[in-house]
């Protein structure tokens, strides 16, 4: 009798029972095979999601962040309000002497007493925290002159102002208070450098030691632009009261962005009398009685600071001089003209035949004037030189008569006297 060979086990991957280890060889050879009666569970289905949910779980794992902008990195252009950064800490710049002395620079907005009373503040604008530069200088006063020489000698760091990253600097000075095109001074103008080297010397005449202990003398680096408007790059300030007669002093200061507040216009304005006098400009006049001859030179040399005439801003400025009482012809002259300008240099020499009992009763007459084409003349100011003058104008006349063949110079401010009541084209 044959025995047919068992099914082999279901693919499944599911257990199944085993044959009993008690049944005999007689049943189980009767038996052909033991099958299962219990089932296997079928397979779980594939979970169903939608579209939109797999993209969710495969594409956007996290939140969606924002692409960073150009305004992230400068905040000055955003268009609007935004978090200020955090202020850095600026490095303390030192100005340097040649005796080997040093100072303390400043900080922005640290402006100490060194303004004579003029409260400034450092300007609100997007630019306080970028780095404007340094400006190396050195200023001399010549008390015997009466002279400031300022030495221009090198900015370093300039921040960039054209776009190809460069610029085109110049240094341009001014005292203040008063500050106009009359005590304007400028440097030349350097083309595309940020490390520009000047090494120009400035000369302002005029400045007394009176002006030395109220002026403050004003630097400021600008970029010069041929289409369009010149552009402020940062600006030094000085009080000058604390520059010693003949000492040449070397500074090396950061430039800053100052803007002055209500205070210090408020000052200003309370000074209008002592400014209004100034406005008017000063003139270097020379003196000299000549005892061989018999005559008195007078030589006008220059004028400074003089006040603007012309719709342009300058004058034209010439001066005439008048020996009172009146000789006639010969005691009236005048020099020439010189255009478009407010600190002419005359050097012209005029000579009166006088006794010197007759010269010293009589008065010197000395005005400026602006030219006009076709126009009457304008006035500008004019001073007194005689036995009836008062301080300094009446020192000069007394020191030319005491001293004869000795020339001697002055400086004189110039007034409303000498005005005329009608001004008749010359």
């Amino acid at each position: 009798m044959s025995v047919s060979k068992p099914p082999p086990p279901p693919s499944t991957s599911h257990l199944t029972i085993p044959p009993s280890s008690t049944s005999t060889p007689s049943s189980s050879a009767s038996s052909p095979s033991v099958t299962p009666h219990s089932t296997a569970p079928p397979p779980p289905s594939p979970v169903k999601i939608s579209m939109q949910e797999h993209f969710a779980i495969n594409v956007c794992p996290g939140p969606i962040l924002p692409i960073p902008q150009i305004s992230d990195f400068f905040p000055r252009f955003h268009d609007y309000p935004c978090t200020p950064p955090p202020p850095r800490e600026k490095k303390i710049l030192k100005e340097e002497t040649f005796n080997g002395e040093t100072g303390g620079g400043y900080r922005d907005g640290e402006r100490g007493g060194d303004n004579d009373g003029e409260n400034d503040d450092v300007a609100d604008s997007d630019d306080d925290d970028t780095y404007l530069g340094t400006l190396e200088f050195t200023l001399l006063f010549d008390q015997e002159n009466n002279c400031l020489h300022c030495t221009i000698h090198k900015a370093k760091g300039l921040k960039a102002m054209d776009s190809n990253g460069l610029a085109d600097p110049y240094v341009k000075l001014h005292l203040l208070p008063g500050a106009s095109k009359a005590n304007k001074l400028r440097t030349k103008t350097l083309k595309n450098t940020l490390n520009p080297v000047w090494n120009e010397t400035l000369v302002y005449h005029g400045i007394t030691a009176a002006d030395m202990t109220t002026k403050t003398l004003r630097l400021c680096v600008c970029d010069m632009d041929r289409l369009g408007r010149n552009e402020f790059i940062g600006e030094v300030r000085v009080a000058l009261k604390k520059l010693k007669e003949g000492e040449n002093k070397r500074y090396n200061m950061g430039l800053e962005r100052i803007a002055q507040n209500k205070e210090s216009n408020n000052q200003t304005v309370e000074q209008g009398a002592l400014v209004a006098e100034e406005e008017r400009g000063r003139i270097l006049v020379s003196l000299c009685y000549n005892t061989e001859k018999g005559c008195l030179l007078v030589g006008i040399i220059r004028c400074a600071h003089l006040a603007a005439m012309d719709s342009n801003g300058y004058s034209d400025p010439f001066v005439k001089i008048i020996l009172q009482p009146d000789m006639g012809k010969k005691s009236k002259y005048k020099t020439s003209v010189k255009k478009k300008t407010l600190n002419p240099e005359f050097n012209e020499e005029f000579s009166y035949e006088v006794s010197l009992d007759q010269l010293a009763k009589k008065t010197l007459e000395i005005s400026v004037w602006d030219y006009d084409l076709g126009m009457s003349n304008d006035f500008i100011g004019g001073v007194e030189l005689g036995i009836n003058a008062s301080g300094q104008r009446l020192r000069h006349w007394f020191e030319c008569l005491k001293n004869k063949g000795k020339k001697v110079e002055y400086w004189h401010t110039l007034t409303q006297q000498g005005a005329p009541n009608n001004d008749k084209p010359d």
